[in-house]
């Protein structure tokens, strides 16, 4: 190939075909490389856009969250329910005395020990609020004082081994399913608790009348309520001593406690 007067001139026909293809190889390599390029520019600008985009928006998704949790405060939604603290608590069964033998005319002061349980007071719909409580019927324990205490370690016993069976029956549970009532004055409720009472084995429907009254973050129900030991199939004793001989209705007043979780 010659290079004359600034003219591409071929020395021949093949020389010319030899040469020129690798330069449209060349070009052609170029220009798809190129081509290439372009579209991967555009991918990254594109999900570079969508990146910032998104970007942009999530402070205006996070503000709109920070106003509803401003709208609910999230101590609000737990403030209604209540653990149960049987620490600072009272629940006593009264046994009216019938055919004692040597303590006769002495009634039973049995007390629950060891309970757990959740109480939901719901200021505005009375009818959302709810009780749950489960005591354990091996920790009842006779406290009044009018017996020794070699007599409450006979009566425990019995009460253990005759009455309760605690190996076969351990819970005592009441679960609410209605609630009624009304506001009686600053943070007080007079309320009706309906539930299942299950005792001895044996669940019966029964129905509480409670004062709760609510202090800070304590909530306090007090009331009573009765039942018939032979609705659950409890006996009274016919052992040697019959300490626990007592009369078919058994009265059970309660002062609870609940600390707000």
């Amino acid at each position: 190939m010659l290079c004359l007067g600034g003219e591409l001139q071929l020395d021949s026909p093949h020389e010319g075909k030899e040469e020129i293809m690798p330069i449209m190889k060349f070009l052609g390599a170029t220009v798809a490389l190129t081509i290439v390029a372009v579209v991967f520019s555009n991918q990254i600008n594109h999900s570079s856009r969508a990146s910032i985009l998104a970007g942009a928006t999530t402070p205006a998704s996070a503000a709109g969250e920070i106003k509803v949790a401003d709208r609910i405060p999230a101590a609000a939604i737990a403030a209604n329910s209540y653990r149960l603290d049987a620490s600072q608590s009272k629940f006593i069964a009264h046994a009216m005395a019938g055919g004692l033998f040597w303590f006769k005319g002495h009634d039973h002061l049995v007390a629950v020990r060891e309970f757990t349980g959740e109480a939901r007071l719901d200021p505005d719909s009375l009818n959302a609020s709810s009780l749950e409580i489960t005591a354990k019927s091996e920790s009842m324990v006779e406290t009044s004082s009018v017996f020794t205490e070699p007599q409450k370690q006979i009566i425990d016993k019995e009460l253990r081994d005759i009455v309760l069976e605690p190996a076969k029956y351990p819970d005592i549970v009441f679960k609410s399913n209605n609630v009624t009532g009304q506001s009686v004055g600053a943070n007080q409720y007079d309320l009706k608790i309906a539930g299942n009472l299950t005792l001895h084995g044996v669940t019966r429907p029964i129905t509480i009348p409670v004062k709760v009254t609510v202090t800070g973050a304590e909530l306090r129900a007090q009331g009573e309520f009765s039942i018939d030991r032979r609705d659950f199939k409890v006996k009274a004793t016919s052992a040697f001593h019959g300490l626990v001989r007592v009369k078919d209705k058994v009265k059970f007043e309660f002062d609870i406690v609940g600390h707000r979780t």
